[in-house]
């Protein structure tokens, strides 16, 4: 089934956008200009294309607070404290009433390029599948460099696509070949969107962190580790460029510079 397929639940899910002030690699990511406007704005009009029934930012700080409301979206101020997105995620659900029942998808905020098609897919796959807490999306792997990428995270699933492991490492391993640069036809690249129901959300906050979690530095395995089902999507479209550094950034202004440039 294709993601233009999973439409079914449009206007039933709501979009949270994680987006912290602090970061290594490229400092006030959120408010990175781009194509005249803050990034934040750039993924705050991908949660919006999906139709979702509400989009909120999640954020730390005062700054990117303003920039969001000042372009007329909505943003919650959270505790600056919390050690991931998902503990972020939980935190905006309790602030804001949500019942357990309600489907809220992460949408990173360095994710300006994330197809709104994807979105919904998460949403809806969750929708369709009641024991599992969280859904996300994979594609298959075709290229020898992200098989053995370490940034790049490869999931091993079950004959009903539920995850069974998560993994930086090239899983699974074709043992009996002469060439370790041979991904198995059921080798598959994890893709870093997921959706949450907010029962689960509040079960996470009080998991302690696991040590395959802490080894692989990977917190779904946390939820793994405790029992929780995480259903995965399979999709046959690459992810769109995320922003992690400046060269990123750069790339992604040139992309969406010449999209909007086309819709003029």
């Amino acid at each position: 089934m294709t993601i233009e397929q999973h439409t079914s639940v449009k206007n039933k899910f709501k979009v949270v956008i994680p987006a912290r002030h602090a970061s290594t690699r490229l400092p006030v990511k959120p408010l990175a200009m781009i194509a005249g406007q803050p990034m934040i704005w750039h993924v705050y009009q991908r949660a919006l294309e999906s139709e979702a029934a509400e989009v909120v930012v999640a954020t730390d700080h005062q700054s990117i607070f303003d920039a969001v409301t000042d372009f007329g979206g909505t943003a919650c101020m959270t505790a600056i404290s919390h050690p991931s997105g998902t503990d972020r995620l939980a935190e905006v659900t309790t602030l804001l009433g949500w019942s357990d029942d309600e489907i809220v998808v992460n949408l990173q905020g360095d994710e300006p390029m994330m197809l709104a098609a994807r979105i919904q897919r998460v949403a809806s796959d969750l929708a369709e599948h009641n024991d599992a807490g969280i859904s996300t999306l994979c594609v298959p792997i075709t290229e020898h460099g992200c098989l053995h990428d370490p940034n790049k995270v490869k999931v091993v699933r079950d004959k009903a696509g539920y995850a069974l492991y998560f993994s930086r490492a090239p899983i699974p391993w074709v043992r009996d070949t002469e060439s370790a640069s041979v991904a198995a036809p059921n080798a598959f690249l994890h893709v870093g969107l997921y959706a949450y129901r907010v029962g689960f959300l509040k079960q996470y906050v009080n998991f302690e962190p696991c040590e395959l979690e802490q080894l692989e530095k990977l917190e779904q395995l946390r939820a793994l580790w405790n029992g929780i089902k995480i259903y995965v999507g399979c999709s046959d479209q690459l992810p769109g460029l995320g922003v992690d550094t400046l060269d990123d950034l750069k790339k992604v202004e040139l992309l969406l510079a010449n999209e909007m440039s086309k819709s003029l």
